[in-house]
């Protein structure tokens, strides 16, 4: 510690000399924190990944549900939307139309497979088509074809239920009734078990 400094200075009232001390200027000191290491340490970046791991386990078979009971619904709706735009067609024409699977050539198929390329065929030709449903999932359909006459009713009496089944989760499985009217009635889960039933309350099913 520096030692004050005394000035002697004349003071003007009495003559006499009065000490005047003046302090000297304190040092200020600049306290630098240590450096702390940034980052994980291995510990921490396990116990991240075990709980993420945890998270996973328990989100994902919610999120396949849920993706599947979207794609069920969009192919339900769709296969709809072509049932009602091919029963129009055959209203709005004056000839018959027909929703069937199809050939190469956008001709109908015989057969009862409509897992692959649907269509709606008329006198015009291929009006609209619908791709292949998704791999491993199953539309079955007991006849090879829909056709409505220009009173927009099924002129080959091909009544039946449209089903639709997810690949590993039959129970969100959901149909489409066809009435000789034309009309389609889509399925729900009428005593609900959380299955969809047709009409006559049999569940949706695929064999």
């Amino acid at each position: 510690m520096q030692p004050s400094l005394i000035n002697i200075t004349k003071s003007k009232s009495t003559g006499l000399s009065r000490p005047q001390i003046r302090k000297s200027l304190q040092t200020s000191i600049l306290i630098i924190p240590s450096k702390k290491e940034l980052g994980f340490s291995l510990i921490e970046l396990m116990i991240t990944i075990a709980v993420a791991a945890i998270i996973m386990v328990i989100a994902v078979p919610n999120l396949s549900s849920f993706t599947t009971q979207m794609r069920v619904d969009n192919e339900i709706s769709e296969l709809q939307r072509l049932l009602l735009t091919t029963r129009n067609t055959a209203i709005n024409s004056g000839q018959n139309a027909t929703l069937c699977p199809l050939q190469a050539d956008d001709s109908c198929q015989n057969t009862i497979d409509w897992t692959g390329r649907i269509g709606i065929v008329s006198i015009d030709g291929l009006i609209k088509e619908r791709e292949a449903i998704q791999a491993g999932d199953k539309l079955e359909f007991n006849f090879n074809s829909v056709t409505y006459s220009p009173s927009g009713q099924l002129s080959n009496n091909n009544i039946g239920t449209f089903s639709y089944c997810p690949k590993g989760f039959s129970d969100f499985s959901r149909g489409i009734d066809l009435s000789l009217a034309g009309r389609a009635y889509l399925s729900s889960d009428i005593n609900g078990d959380g299955k969809d039933q047709d009409r006559n309350n049999n569940n949706i099913v695929c064999i």
